[in-house]
């Protein structure tokens, strides 16, 4: 893969940019897009464009301002509160969001003569999101080759970790402190260790105590 282009999926937090060092890795070409839709902290789109800036990587910002019309939700609406749901996806569930996200990456990628995607998105902390699922990436794959006649690969090489594994990719990178300082993963627009409280925060955090206590056991 060493010589082919890639596009990847991101948004300057820490699963993108893990990413996003990934694809730098892998491929001799990356490209990197990222949307505006309306996501209540606009400042995700400052930090992936700085974020590309310091790694040398193109960044395209997207209009996809069509997805805030259409859906509420508590990534668009600052009126709806970040919970978790009792029946069905948390209320930061943007239906439709990595159809969409995909399937216009996938676009752009033809246009520069790329036929990789790598996205960020992970079964195992999906947080119950259905367009994170393995099934759902692998027959959105087989759509966009049918559609467009072409033979994109998406990558997910997040999608079997648990955030401790994600810590754990971003230092086999040797990418760890980027990652740990540079990234926006909060709800609420917080970087690096964000909030604290928000599902995201919690995710994360959780996910490096629990990698550097794994890290310290190894070393032990």
């Amino acid at each position: 893969m060493k010589n082919e282009k890639a596009v990847v999926v991101f948004s300057g937090g820490q699963d993108s940019t893990t990413c996003l060092f990934w694809a730098l890795e892998q491929f001799s070409e990356v490209l990197a897009v990222t949307f505006d839709y309306g996501q209540r902290h606009a400042q995700e789109i400052d930090h992936a464009k700085r974020i590309a800036e310091k790694l040398g990587v193109s960044l395209q910002v997207l209009d996809m301002g069509l997805i805030n019309q259409l859906s509420a939700n508590a990534l668009t609406r600052d009126s709806i509160k970040v919970e978790e749901q009792q029946d069905g996806p948390p209320s930061t569930f943007v239906p439709g969001r990595n159809l969409l996200f995909l399937s216009f990456a996938a676009i752009y990628a033809d246009a520069f003569g790329a036929r990789h995607l790598v996205t960020g998105v992970s079964e195992t902390d999906f947080s119950g999101y259905p367009d994170c699922r393995d099934t759902f990436i692998r027959s959105l794959n087989v759509s966009l080759n049918l559609s467009m006649d072409k033979q994109f690969v998406i990558h997910t090489p997040l999608m079997w970790l648990d955030k401790a594994g994600v810590w754990a990719l971003s230092d086999e990178l040797g990418a760890f402190d980027f990652v740990q300082d540079e990234t926006l993963t909060c709800y609420h627009g917080i970087p690096a260790s964000g909030c604290g409280t928000c599902p995201s925060c919690v995710l994360r955090n959780e996910g490096l105590q629990t990698y550097l206590s794994q890290k310290a056991g190894a070393n032990s």
